[in-house]
């Protein structure tokens, strides 16, 4: 057993009169008190190493104990495993900043390819710095062959992640930096921030010029080339066949600049951390975004998305919606789409998703689909059974309600969502370069039993 308590402040100030910033720790085993440092509301993890069973800190060699005390904390519920000045989340209050931006003053003043810019390089840009980052990503949205060949040799209806991912994989293989990575082995990103800028560009790219190969290849659609001096969103809805005149579709693209802010970084998300895992490795940034994608399309993550929109088709009709409840009611099925770890209130993005909603109403409440989606959110906002257990609609779902009322079919949603989150994943993986490396590498308590042969050592 532990007593803890906050440390009493003998010289200096504190934030508490007569206390200081350190955890006070008392092992019951041993007798032994500790004193653990506490920054930021948190202390770090190597400094409980020192906690031993026997009473020891030390081993003869003067370096901490490898079987101090651990934290076991299967899924990350409570452990910090990076840090960062990129995205702030405050859970109960129900707010986001990107940096030092509330996510309302962005959405007021700013568009999609500005908050992609503040992530990764911590300030707005410059009419002109944008006007340079739009014409690199749109200079880089240029497939190789072989990737466009390698998507293609897929059947139309393969599943669109193995699509991506093989396209991501091919690319890869022919990307400059990645061929440098690999074939030496160096750690070529680490500090070399003019290498990591183009790199980042050349990934983000890199995934929306994919997606819109397996989007058209799905649908037996012409590919259509980027156009140099348009925007990332333009493009993508361009490359993708979403056009009029030739040109894309104006009122998805406004609305698309307003939503992706919504979804440019979530902080530590498990496809971030899947991310950042690899790129502890120091590999290159196709490969860890790769990661990302990998990690998106599980069905307890971004495919969550997929399980709702199938929920939906199985209601069938508003009139399907009251027995599918009941089901869930009944622990029979799950309702995805509902729920969310971290916030204690209402999403903070949800009013902006719901506002562009009303803006589309003819769109959303015009299509079938949407009309059962529609019907399940009334009844999930409102019955007891989910309301008593905090069971909010997830924004990420909401969302979504969007890309169907304009048109886009279910197995693309995952791949632009995405995308929409390749800027701040990539944002991470940039802050990561500019650090010292450290290999993530997790401990484990083992559960099992050992069986001896021989002499005991």
């Amino acid at each position: 057993m532990w007593l803890l308590s906050r440390s009493r402040c003998v010289f200096g100030a504190s934030p508490l009169e007569g206390y200081d910033d350190s955890l006070s720790i008392f092992d019951n085993r041993t007798g032994r008190a500790y004193s653990i440092p506490i920054e930021r509301n948190a202390i770090k993890a190597t400094n409980l190493k020192q906690i031993t069973a026997d009473g020891s800190s030390l081993d003869p060699k003067g370096l901490p104990d490898t079987s101090g005390l651990k934290v076991v904390d299967r899924g990350f519920l409570n452990t910090a495993c990076a840090e960062s000045s990129i995205t702030y989340i405050d859970g109960k209050r129900g707010t986001i900043h990107y940096h030092e931006h509330s996510l309302e003053n962005i959405m007021r003043n700013n568009d999609y390819e500005e908050v992609i810019h503040l992530l990764n390089w911590g300030y707005l840009p410059t009419s002109e710095e944008k006007t340079q980052f739009r014409r690199a990503l749109a200079a880089n949205m240029k497939p190789p062959k072989v990737v466009a060949d390698v998507i293609q040799a897929f059947p139309c209806d393969a599943l669109t992640s193995s699509l991506i991912l093989a396209g991501l994989s091919t690319w890869a293989s022919v990307d400059e930096g990645t061929k440098i990575v690999h074939k030496s082995g160096c750690a070529h990103y680490v500090g070399n921030m003019l290498a990591v800028d183009a790199a980042l560009i050349r990934t983000f790219s890199a995934l929306a010029t994919i997606i819109a190969l397996s989007y058209c290849h799905k649908r037996n659609r012409p590919f259509t080339p980027a156009n140099p001096n348009g925007s990332l969103i333009g493009n993508v809805l361009l490359m993708m066949g979403f056009t009029r005149n030739r040109k894309p579709d104006a009122q998805i693209e406004r609305c698309l600049e307003k939503l992706w802010i919504l979804y440019a970084d979530h902080e530590m998300t498990n496809s971030t951390a899947a991310s950042l895992h690899a790129s502890s490795t120091v590999t290159d940034p196709i490969s860890c975004l790769t990661s990302a994608i990998v990690s998106a399309y599980g069905p307890l993550h971004a495919v969550a998305i997929d399980m709702a929109y199938k929920g939906f088709e199985e209601a069938g009709s508003i009139e399907g919606v009251p027995k599918q409840i009941s089901s869930v009611k009944a622990g029979k099925q799950r309702l995805y789409g509902y729920g969310h770890r971290i916030y204690q209130t209402a999403d903070p993005r949800a009013k902006f998703i719901w506002a562009m909603i009303d803006e589309h109403k003819d769109l959303v409440y015009g299509n079938p689909m949407l009309q059962i989606a529609m019907e399940v959110d009334r009844v999930a906002t409102s019955d007891d059974y989910f309301v008593s257990r905090g069971l909010k609609t997830n924004a990420d779902l909401y969302g979504c309600f969007l890309y169907t009322a304009f048109g886009s079919e279910t197995d693309i949603i995952v791949g632009m969502a995405s995308l929409r989150r390749t800027g701040g994943c990539l944002a991470h993986w940039r802050e990561a370069m500019q650090e010292k490396p450290v290999i993530w590498r997790p401990k484990q308590l083992f559960t099992g039993s050992l069986r001896r042969f021989g002499p005991e050592l």
